[in-house]
């Protein structure tokens, strides 16, 4: 007979059972199969990065937004730019005169921009375009590659979604809470590539902050349409990928009628053969 100390937790437990079992009787569902992938370019892609960087790496924002390009993953408009010049010209390329940008500053091996204080926002006019290119180039001198200069996003909620190969599970994506208190926080959730369309649900739904995605104090629901094609896409990417060992799209803006990618990292590895003991659940 089960015994417990008070009656909560006995209705957790009966609450816990009730779960697993409408879980168990739900039905499998259905692949997730987004339209518009070009997965030979993709894995051209990844064996050509390879072939030059033989112990893989992150991805430099140019290669990384070609790939996402296969997969048609929408990207807030930017520009790379390696000199004053050419960052002054993109801004006013994407935004006009008096459009406001954001500039990140780049370098093989740079993972957090916000923590390395390499990010300069809201940046308008040619003035202040120019000014934050001198201070990058001066704070990072003998680091930085370049620049990537972008639109100004829209306000929105900040949201994480990515992509690991774990050795046991295979591919993973996750999904939650985004900016820069993801890590602190860690309201994410996970499930196994390829998704279907009941993983997708429970991927927006099991956050904590699932509730701000659906229109809570008194706001409009995200695009929530665009948001499960996002998934749908970054799965695929995953099962197309094996040398793909982590996906991070942080943060992901997400509006009413808009979802798109403010910051994309890409690290590829080596294939390597899996353990032929060694279980996997897919």
């Amino acid at each position: 007979m089960p015994s417990y100390a008070e009656p909560q937790a006995a209705v957790r437990s009966l609450a816990h059972g009730a779960r697993r079992t409408a879980w168990l009787h739900r039905s499998a569902g259905t692949e997730v199969d987004p339209d518009g992938v070009d997965t030979a370019r993709a894995q051209e892609i990844a064996a050509a990065y390879l072939a030059t960087i033989a112990d893989g790496g992150w991805l430099d924002p140019r290669t990384c937004a070609d790939l996402l390009a296969c997969y048609d993953i929408p990207q807030v408009p930017w520009a790379w730019a390696e000199t004053e010049d050419d960052a002054a010209l993109a801004a006013e390329r994407l935004c006009g005169v008096d459009g406001r940008v954001v500039m990140k500053a780049h370098w093989p091996g740079l993972i957090h921009k916000s923590k390395e204080h390499a990010v300069h926002l809201g940046l308008q006019g040619e003035a202040q375009v120019r000014a934050a290119f001198r201070d990058l180039e001066t704070r990072f001198a003998g680091l930085m590659t370049g620049v990537v200069v972008q639109r100004l996003a829209e306000r929105g909620i900040e949201l994480f979604a990515g992509a690991v190969q774990d050795d046991v599970f295979g591919p993973l994506v996750l999904f939650g809470l985004g900016g820069t208190a993801t890590e602190i926080l860690a309201d994410h959730a996970a499930r196994l590539a390829p998704l279907t369309d009941h993983d997708v649900h429970d991927l927006i739904t099991s956050p904590r902050c699932a509730p701000l995605l659906f229109g809570a104090h008194g706001r409009g629901p995200v695009d929530l349409e665009g948001l499960e094609q996002l998934l749908g896409r970054l799965s695929r990417l995953a099962v197309d990928l094996p040398q793909l060992a982590e996906a991070d799209f942080d943060p992901v803006r997400a509006a009413p009628g808009l979802i798109s990618v403010l910051d994309a990292r890409i690290r590829l590895l080596p294939g390597r053969a899996h353990d032929p003991y060694l279980r996997r659940l897919r």
